[in-house]
């Protein structure tokens, strides 16, 4: 068990825009971050997507062991040349339906353990689940450390823009995360993965550059009408989302062009957002904006005119949005391994400060039989 001092761990991130592997270094004690460190990306490719992909909505089944082994050998070759006391491994989310109690993310940190030779922080879902929680998100607590050390005074909501949008809304005048009233977290939307799927599918390139194909179509009001009226949106916080939550709307697209579907897919990330906002506490002194959604021009400009709020690139208070979810892996890792919450009340609706998690010593790879 880890004590109160600084460890130095890494944290791994796969998502569900499915690209590639974030790996940070981030040094804490599970509370405060004292530094960030070293960074790498490491991209999927083609085959590695295409089996991903056809993974994405299933459930546990021996059918998926290649998958799995192969989640598993990726990570072990993003880690490579990081050293660390102990590591985050989120594994890849297939399916999520809290609802019926189930999270289903592939690969075991054991193997990554016996491999690295470092203890493993793995599993972060399951018990929150079980617990009847949403089991997501899970990085409002490292949200709030952030802010933390960024020295904010006033209230500012995170906006993460992955696969699925998520927020994070942060009062820094609290000591403790999981007090009630410090943060309030929930999923906003679909954002980056149906904006992908409809490029590969339509364009046959990964996603939208820049927003230059969103540029060029023109938002089909109807769809997004259609879209912001489905039950999720009125449900109250907090709430999630599984990836593929909202593929009913692309049946929407009847007799749409090619273009005019991202543009109307970029400005539903847009519309839930608005309404997310609107369902804070407070307005937020600033939206810090991380994942790859930040970078499309076409959702930043559609976001800064839709809000009353700063909008800004959270490299503007000097994080990195490329490798913020992994360091949030890192960063429970830490609380993983001391024994401390990760989900409480009003970020995955659980009943109480919930623990999680599994930690993985690493053993022989003889006595941890084959992998």
């Amino acid at each position: 068990m880890f004590t109160k001092k600084p460890y130095r761990a890494v944290g791994m991130m796969s998502g569900t825009s499915l690209d590639g592997i974030d790996v940070a270094e981030i040094v804490t004690d599970g509370d405060r971050i004292f530094e960030f460190g070293r960074s790498a990306y490491h991209a999927y490719d083609d085959d590695h997507r295409s089996m991903l992909q056809a993974g994405l909505g299933r459930w546990p089944d021996p059918e998926l062991d290649p998958l799995q082994q192969l989640v598993e050998r990726l990570h072990i070759e993003a880690a490579q040349g990081f050293s660390a006391d102990i590591l985050g491994f989120h594994g890849q989310t297939l399916a999520h339906d809290p609802a019926s109690g189930r999270t289903h993310q592939i690969g075991n940190g054991q193997i990554l353990a016996n491999h690295l030779g470092v203890p493993v922080a793995w599993d972060f879902r399951s018990r929150d689940v079980a617990h009847g929680g949403q089991g997501a998100p899970l990085a409002p607590f490292f949200h709030f450390a952030c802010a933390k050390y960024c020295g904010v005074t006033e209230p500012i909501a995170v906006l993460n823009l992955g696969g699925v949008g998520n927020i994070t809304y942060v009062n820094p005048s609290y000591d403790d995360p999981a007090e009630n009233g410090a943060v309030l977290a929930f999923d906003t939307g679909p954002a980056n993965a149906p904006i992908n799927d409809a490029m590969m599918a339509r364009f046959g390139r990964p996603y939208d550059e820049n927003g230059q194909t969103a540029t060029q179509g023109r938002m089909n009001a109807d769809v997004v009408r259609r879209t912001m009226a489905l039950d999720y949106f009125a449900a109250p916080a907090p709430k999630s989302l599984d990836r593929d939550d909202f593929a009913q709307v692309m049946d929407w697209f009847s007799g749409v062009k090619d273009a005019d579907v991202i543009a109307t897919l970029t400005h539903i990330v847009v519309a839930s957002v608005i309404h997310a906002v609107g369902q804070l506490p407070k307005r937020p002194s600033s939206l810090w904006v991380t994942g790859g959604g930040r970078k499309n021009p076409v959702i930043m400009s559609g976001l800064s005119a839709g809000l009353s709020c700063p909008v800004i690139p959270i490299e503007a208070v000097g994080l990195d949005g490329d490798m913020l979810e992994a360091q949030a892996f890192g960063y429970l890792a830490v609380r993983v391994a001391r024994g401390m919450p990760i989900s409480a009340p009003m970020t995955t609706g659980v009943a109480h400060p919930m623990g999680g998690g599994q930690i993985a010593q690493p053993q022989s790879r003889a006595a941890a039989g084959p992998t």
